[in-house]
C-alpha cells in the first residue's frame, strides 16, 4: 500500500510546474534556508523568477515568518536533492513524507487490530484519499506535520507494549523474588511499597523516540501542542491500566511512578529536538529579531542567554500574530464543516479553451483541490459515532486511543472560531479518522469466532465499501492532481457549491 501511495504521490509531482497557494511562502523560505539557514525578504514578482526557474533573487534583509523551520527544512531537503529551479525539488520532501504516512498507518493499524489484513485496508484508504493525496503533492507543512505525529503515535503504541512486558518481568522477579508467597524458601520479601503501587519502569527508549518526533511536529506547527499534551495523558493513562490489570491497586502511585517519569521523558526531549530546529536563526547574526537581546538589554527574561531571549521574544511576536489572525479569504471555512468537508480549500485552478495546454474540448480545467474521498470521510465521520461508544461502553483502549488523535487534531480548533481557519488543517488528524473507519470495518468484518455465513457476509461488506473508495478516488484524480479535463467533468466532480 505503501508503493501505491508513493506511486500516486510521486507520478507527475511536478504539475503544475508553478508555485500553488501557501507554497509560495513554504517553498521560497526552504529555498532562503538552504542559502543562509534563516527566512530572507523576496523582492515583488519573484514567484514569476522562481517558477521560471531562477530562485537567486533572494534580498539581504531577513523575512518575519510565524511557522517554526522544520517542516521547511523537509522540503529543503528535496530541493538539496533534486534542485531549487523545478516543481518535482521542491516537492519531494511532501510526497516522501506522505509516503511514509501511508507505510505508518498501515503498520500501525496491523497492531492495534492484530490485523495485517486492516493494516492492510487502512493503508489503501490512506494513500487514495485525495485530502492526504493533495497534501503530499504541494509542499505546505501540513503534510509533515501530519508525518511527525504519526510517528509519534506509532512510537508511544510500541512503548505500551514494550511497557507492558517490562512491568511484567519486574512484577515476576518481586512476586516471585524469595520469601514471598509461593516463592522459594530461604529468601527475601519484596519491598512493600513495591507490591503496592507496582515497581519504576524508568528506561524507556520508545518513549524517547515519540519526544522526539512531537518536538519536531512541534517545530513544523505549533499546533501540534495539542498532540504532546493528549498523547502525554494517553500513555500514562495506558500505563495506569497496565497495573490495575496487573493486580496492583493503587492508582494515585501508578500517577506518581508512571507519570512524573513520562514527563520528564517526552516533553525534555521534544523540546530540545525544538529548540535544535532553530539552530539556523540560532547562529545566524542577521535573523530576524536575532539581535533583540542587545537592542533591549533591560526587557525579558535577563537570566537567559542573549540568543535564547531573542528567540523568546519572536516566539511572543508569532503567537500574538497567531492570535490575530482574522483575515477574509474566500476558501476559509470553520472547523464544524470539515468532517462533512463543507468547505474543501482550492489550491489551484486554471482555465484553458480548446488548443491550450491539451485542451481537447471548447472549455477545460485544470485544478488541485484539497476535497477528501467523499465515501471515506463521511464513513469515517460515522464511524467516529461508533467509536465513541466502544470506548464509553465497553472501555476498549484501541477506541481510545484512536479518539485521542481525532480530539487532539480537532478539537482545539473550535477554540478559535473568530480565528481565518481551513479544512487544509483536518489533515494532521485524517489518520485517525481512517484508523477510525478501519475500526468500524473490523467489527463489520467479525471475529474468527462468528459463523462462517457471518464472517462471509461481513467481509462482502467490507470488500464492497474498499472497491467503491478506490473507484470514487479514480474518479476524483483529475482534481487532485491537476488534470486538464473539460469543464463539463470538473463541475462533475463538484458535488456542492461550497466546493466551487
Amino acid at each position: 500500500m505503501a508503493v501505491l501511495g508513493g506511486v500516486l504521490r510521486f507520478v507527475r509531482l511536478g504539475e503544475p510546474g508553478s508555485l500553488v497557494f501557501d507554497e509560495t511562502y513554504y517553498v521560497k523560505d526552504a529555498y532562503s534556508l538552504l542559502q543562509s539557514g534563516y527566512e530572507r525578504e523576496w523582492p515583488e514578482n519573484a514567484n514569476d523568477s522562481f517558477n521560471a526557474g531562477q530562485p537567486g533573487i533572494l534580498l539581504d534583509s531577513p523575512e518575519y515568518v510565524v511557522h517554526p523551520p522544520a517542516g521547511k527544512w523537509m522540503i529543503a531537503f528535496g530541493m538539496a536533492l533534486f534542485g531549487s529551479d523545478n516543481a518535482f525539488g521542491w516537492r519531494f520532501g511532501a510526497a516522501l513524507a506522505g509516503t511514509l504516512t501511508v507505510l505508518l498507518v498501515g503498520l500501525i493499524a496491523a497492531r492495534l487490530f492484530s490485523s495485517a489484513a486492516l493494516g492492510a485496508v487502512a493503508g489503501l484508504l490512506l494513500a487514495v484519499d485525495g485530502h492526504h493525496l493533495v497534501h503530499s503533492r504541494t509542499s505546505l507543512l501540513d503534510v509533515f506535520l501530519t508525518f511527525w505525529v504519526v510517528a509519534a503515535f506509532g512510537a508511544l503504541l510500541l512503548d505500551r507494549r514494550d511497557g507492558r512486558l517490562r512491568l511484567a518481568r519486574r512484577l515476576a522477579r518481586l512476586y516471585g523474588s524469595p520469601g514471598t508467597a509461593g516463592g522459594p524458601p530461604g529468601t527475601v520479601p519484596a519491598p512493600r511499597g513495591a507490591l503496592l503501587y507496582g515497581p519504576w519502569l524508568l528506561w524507556r527508549p520508545w518513549r524517547l523516540v515519540a519526544g522526539a518526533c512531537l518536538g519536531l511536529a512541534v517545530g513544523t506547527k505549533w499546533s501540534a501542542l495539542a498532540f504532546v499534551a493528549v498523547f502525554g495523558l494517553m500513555t500514562v493513562l495506558w500505563d495506569v491500566s497496565a497495573r490495575r490489570v496487573a493486580g496492583i491497586p493503587g492508582w494515585e502511585g501508578a500517577l506518581f511512578r508512571d507519570g512524573i517519569p513520562a514527563f520528564l521523558t517526552i516533553i525534555p526531549t521534544a523540546a530540545l529536538v525544538y529548540l535544535a530546529t532553530w539552530t539556523g536563526w540560532l547562529r545566524s547574526e542577521d535573523a530576524y529579531d536575532r539581535q533583540w537581546a542587545a537592542q533591549n538589554p533591560d526587557e525579558g527574561w535577563s537570566w537567559l542567554p542573549a540568543s535564547l531571549r531573542s528567540l523568546a521574544e519572536y516566539h511572543r511576536s508569532a503567537y500574538a500574530f497567531h492570535n490575530g489572525l482574522s483575515s477574509e479569504h474566500s476558501y476559509s471555512s470553520t472547523a464544524w464543516t470539515w468532517l462533512f468537508m463543507g468547505r474543501p480549500t482550492s489550491f489551484f485552478y486554471e482555465g484553458s479553451s480548446a488548443g491550450e495546454d491539451g485542451c481537447l474540448a471548447d472549455s477545460c480545467s485544470t485544478a488541485v483541490t484539497s476535497v477528501g474521498n467523499p465515501l471515506i470521510w463521511w464513513g469515517a465521520a460515522l464511524a467516529l459515532v461508533v467509536v465513541l461508544f466502544y470506548w464509553i461502553g465497553r472501555r476498549d483502549w484501541r477506541a481510545g486511543a484512536v479518539l485521542s488523535g481525532v480530539a487532539a487534531g480537532y478539537l482545539p480548533w473550535f477554540a478559535y472560531p473568530e480565528r481565518t481557519t481551513f479544512f487544509f488543517y483536518a489533515v494532521s488528524f485524517e489518520p485517525f479518522l481512517v484508523l477510525a473507519l478501519v475500526y468500524v470495518l473490523g467489527l463489520v468484518l467479525g471475529r474468527r469466532s462468528d459463523s462462517l455465513p457471518r464472517r462471509r457476509a461481513g467481509l462482502l461488506v467490507v470488500g464492497c465499501f474498499v472497491a467503491g473508495a478506490v473507484l470514487l478516488s479514480a474518479f476524483f484524480m483529475p482534481v487532485w492532481t491537476a488534470e486538464t479535463i473539460p469543464y463539463s467533468d470538473w463541475r462533475l466532480r463538484m458535488w456542492m457549491p461550497s466546493w466551487i
